[in-house]
């Protein structure tokens, strides 16, 4: 009943979903119009914030772009991709395929949300190689999934936001360790009980007729590094030692703030992964050619972050997002107020996909509202990181860097994304009410 169901839910979406820029678009018309019933008699005001909005966040653009650059920089390293290359080797049956896909992609974004998606990318095209009888769209759905995850990972950006001296909320929460986010009990078991059901689900919905199978592009032509490497330049450009040193430095800088106590966060982060890459790498040439290409495949996030900026900036002034928080917290009890958060959280990600924007929006609100009723602002955090995972899933903005490695568009998978995201919200809001 299920692969049926995704089928014809697969069907509907291909037809009916525009492009992801098209739905940024509506989504900042949606909010002016919502907006403007707000405050009828400010209408400037809207027109005002939004401007002002498109570059409130842009340090934490810059952050989140290198996050996901640096991260599919390392993932390129062609040591790292043999790795993926075997590992795609074991999937014998298309339901193994998409299980694999799925566990591999899911460890990648534990660790870093901007590696998965090149290590997503890849393990869905190299199982799909192997695997002409596995649903490709169905594979590149099952290697985007892990996004609903990855709040509970290492680069989770509220969890690494409040764990950051100086953050906005400091006078209100504190700083808030990791221990207390990422690495709760709470946290670890939603994660372990999501990673264990959602390849099921993934599996029952795998199509047993009309199998798209992967077709491999055409090889781009390869130039010749022959002229260039006969020269002093070229070979300084290719030597693997200029790398390896800056690495190094940065290396040592990330050790020495860890033993003077330093937290995981998004600076400490963006400087391990590109001083990997920089040492993983052979050459400085063959990183920069790398940083180019994730530049490309991130290029639709550069463009619609500062919609969805602006977005935030909207809902914040027009009193729209304050309404649906509000209205969710005072229904709300010490034992349900997470629960509520989650799923005012999930909303409000749908027009404004960005965990630290989001929490820009959403923390001075819910973090006082939660202290009112007793629950500790790291609860408060990670409901909010768990409704904004949750809903990238039927939020297309995160998966366009994927999209654009393996080639497919967002209407071929956002069926089968939305159905998991039913299951994710079931398990997520039955787990809260225990685990947190």
């Amino acid at each position: 009943m299920l692969t049926r169901v995704a089928d014809r839910f697969s069907k509907l979406v291909e037809r009916y979903l525009p492009d992801a820029f098209v739905i940024a678009v509506l989504m900042t018309l949606f909010v002016f119009i919502a907006g403007f019933f707000m405050k009828p008699s400010e209408p400037v005001e809207l027109f005002k914030s939004f401007g002002d909005g498109f570059w409130v966040y842009l340090a934490f653009t810059m952050q989140m772009v290198l996050l996901l650059m640096t991260g599919m920089a390392l993932a390129s390293v062609p040591s790292v991709q043999r790795i993926l290359e075997k590992l795609s080797s074991k999937a014998k049956t298309a339901n193994q395929a998409y299980v694999l896909t799925f566990l591999v992609s899911s460890a990648a974004y534990y660790i870093n949300w901007g590696l998965a998606v090149v290590v997503g990318a890849i393990i869905a095209r190299e199982v799909g190689k192997r695997n002409q009888n596995a649903h490709f769209p169905l594979l590149v759905a099952a290697a985007y999934a892990p996004t609903a995850l990855y709040t509970a990972g290492l680069s989770s950006s509220i969890g690494l936001t409040v764990a950051t001296r100086g953050h906005f909320l400091e006078e209100v929460a504190g700083v808030i360790p990791t221990s207390e986010t990422i690495f709760h009990p709470g946290t670890i078991a939603i994660l372990i009980a999501l990673v264990i059901t959602m390849p099921i689900f993934i599996v029952l919905m795998a199509p047993k007729k009309g199998i798209i199978s992967y077709v491999p592009p055409k090889a781009p032509k390869q130039e010749s590094e022959q002229e260039v490497l006969i020269t002093p330049a070229g070979k300084l450009e290719r030597t693997p030692f200029l790398g390896i040193i800056t690495g190094l430095i940065g290396i040592i800088y990330v050790i020495f703030e860890f033993v003077n106590g330093r937290d995981l966060d998004l600076n400490i982060i963006n400087i391990a992964f590109l001083s990997l890459g920089l040492i993983l790498h052979k050459s400085l040439v063959q990183y920069a050619n790398a940083f180019k290409e994730a530049g490309s495949a991130i290029s639709p996030i550069i463009l619609q972050f500062p919609f969805y900026a602006g977005i935030i900036a909207v809902l914040g002034s027009s009193g729209l997002a304050e309404s649906i928080i509000n209205g969710m917290a005072s229904i709300a009890s010490k034992d349900t107020f997470d629960i509520f958060t989650y799923w005012a959280a999930g909303l409000v990600n749908i027009l404004a996909p960005s965990g630290g924007g989001q929490w820009a929006l959403q923390g001075p609100l819910q973090v006082p509202a939660g202290l009112q009723l007793g629950v500790d602002p790291a609860i408060t955090a990670m409901a909010v990181g768990w409704g904004d995972a949750w809903t990238n899933l039927i939020q297309p903005f995160w998966a366009l860097p994927i999209l654009s490695v393996v080639g497919l568009h967002i209407r071929h998978i956002m069926g089968y994304c939305a159905l998991l995201a039913i299951w994710v919200g079931i398990v997520t809001t039955v787990l809260m009410f225990f685990v947190y």
